[in-house]
């Protein structure tokens, strides 16, 4: 379900990747929604999470998430 949301919204919308653009643009009150890969570090989940922003935890790793993106590099975070 929720890779299948990623996708809609790689589709629908212009994403952020990387963790610190992502709070960059959470305090700018750019982003809405935040997805993370299952394998994510603790640390930056915790972080995203002090911020009011629907956060999205993905069944996959980050390498499956950049072949979801197309993306040449392991992705951890993308934000919408």
């Amino acid at each position: 379900m929720s890779s299948s949301r990623l996708k809609k919204e790689l589709q629908d919308g212009k994403a952020v990747f990387g963790f610190d653009k992502t709070i960059k643009n959470i305090k700018q009150g750019k982003t809405k929604v935040v997805f993370l890969a299952s394998n994510c570090p603790s640390d930056l989940k915790y972080r995203i999470s002090l911020y009011n922003v629907e956060m999205v935890e993905l069944k996959e790793e980050n390498d499956a998430v950049a072949l979801i993106c197309k993306r040449p590099h392991p992705v951890s975070v993308v934000s919408f």
